[in-house]
């Protein structure tokens, strides 16, 4: 029976009073008007990694005719061709519905998988990301990592809140909360700030608390889900007091400057495939994502490019648009095979980190020049998959996106046979 409250609206921070602190709670229908150093492990964990280009990529140059595991090289994949047998390529994957408020809205649904992105009424889920980060728990200095080129493109990753979780656009930044070690009392200071947040949620849990006795079943359904994000948060601090005492891992990697031009697309990627690679080989992060940026400009220092990214997007099947997007997409296309090489080639525990790390590489758009969502690009490597395959799923009939999701999910630990709108947990062309 659905509550309806007849008391006076009650003020999203009310129950703040007296905390100091101001702490956004969830909305309730009672908040409306009245009646309206690396890792010693000997076995290799697993890991996720999902990269997404948001601007898409010229499917013909992606896509062979023929599946099967005798495809003919496209002008992409010739570049991955050294990691053949390393990856597998998808065809007719898509979320269902990703009409949005923008022809790019979709960006913010790929890893979630929700409906009607940016629309009256939408409201995001956890992504998968994040699914599989809460299962790390305590397990790296970092549950995940959020990364982007500063380059225009939005956060892939959500909380369980559904709350978009910024992108860290700066390599220089990254890197000293990776591996610059804190003097003494700087830890000392960090500890003490984790205390005082621990008080402060404390605070906020007990005034929660005295609140509950006086809503309805629709608003006691939503703060109890706020109690447990708080507690989740309780947890976390406790957690992050035991790194702050831990060294970091020492890295043979210098310091990274920051890239000044904001569109030198190239650069700001390179620097944050390598701190990625880092990141996986000292174990401080088992879950990443990655959204490589876009732009309505002209991407600086790659030769034969005069036009702004956006606008070759949207080539119209303009011959000399499609021949400077090329180039585009051959320089991130060359990124990507670098990242995977730098992950085979070191070894722990008798496999490579490739093999322990599944990289899921695609984008949100199968055809940016009409915005079209369906027949997406994906890209599967690593992960300890049985890989070389094209694998053409119906262009028509799209298969869910997402039941891909639940398998990679499931190989990372989580205990779950549905996600988003999946049909299965299993996904044609996945074999392990």
């Amino acid at each position: 029976m659905t509550h309806i409250s007849t008391n006076r609206s009650l003020s999203r921070r009310s129950i703040l009073k007296g905390s100091g602190i101001a702490l956004a709670l969830p909305f309730l229908d009672t908040m409306s008007p009245v009646f309206g150093k690396g890792s010693t492990q000997t076995i290799s964990p697993k890991r996720f990694v999902a990269l997404n280009a948001a601007l898409g990529f010229h499917s013909p140059n992606l896509f062979p005719e023929k599946e099967g595991n005798d495809y003919s090289n496209t002008p992409y994949l010739k570049i991955l061709e050294d990691f053949r047998s390393d990856f597998t390529l998808f065809s007719g994957l898509s979320h269902a519905n990703q009409q949005g408020n923008s022809g790019h809205a979709s960006e913010m649904t790929w890893l979630t998988g929700v409906e009607r992105p940016g629309l009256a009424g939408f409201k995001n889920t956890i992504s998968i990301d994040q699914v599989i980060a809460r299962k790390m728990g305590a397990s790296t200095r970092f549950p995940s990592l959020n990364l982007g080129t500063g380059g225009g493109g939005q956060s892939i990753s959500w909380d369980a809140n559904g709350v978009s979780i910024p992108c860290q656009g700066s390599p220089s930044k990254i890197y000293r909360e990776l591996f610059v070690q804190g003097t003494e009392k700087e830890v000392v200071e960090q500890v003490n700030n984790l205390d005082r947040g621990k008080s402060i949620l404390d605070v906020v849990l007990s005034d929660a608390k005295s609140l509950r006795s006086n809503l309805g079943y629709r608003d006691k359904e939503k703060l109890d889900q706020y109690f447990s994000s708080v507690r989740e948060l309780e947890v976390r601090l406790e957690q992050n007091k035991e790194w702050a005492r831990k060294p970091k891992p020492d890295v043979s990697y210098e310091e990274p400057k920051d890239v000044q031009d904001r569109y030198d697309l190239l650069s700001r990627q390179r620097l944050m495939y390598d701190l990625m690679t880092l990141a996986l080989k000292t174990d401080s992060t088992r879950v990443i994502t990655f959204s490589l940026g876009a732009f309505n400009a002209v991407p600086t220092n790659i030769d034969g490019v005069k036009t702004d990214w956006h606008n070759l997007s949207h080539h119209g099947k303009d011959e000399n648009k499609i021949e400077e997007l090329e180039i585009v997409e051959k320089e991130e296309f060359s990124l990507f095979a670098k990242f995977l090489g730098d992950l085979k080639n070191h070894q722990e525990n008798g496999s490579s980190l490739l093999t322990n790390t599944a990289v899921l590489f695609g984008s949100n758009l199968g055809n940016a020049s009409s915005h079209d969502w369906r027949n997406l690009p994906i890209i599967l490597a690593g992960g300890g998959y049985r890989h070389g395959c094209y694998v053409a799923h119906d262009p028509q009939n799209n298969t869910p996106l997402s039941n891909l999701f639940v398998p990679l999910a499931q190989r990372m630990g989580v205990a779950i046979e549905q996600f988003g709108k999946s049909t299965k947990s299993s996904l044609r062309g996945l074999e392990s």
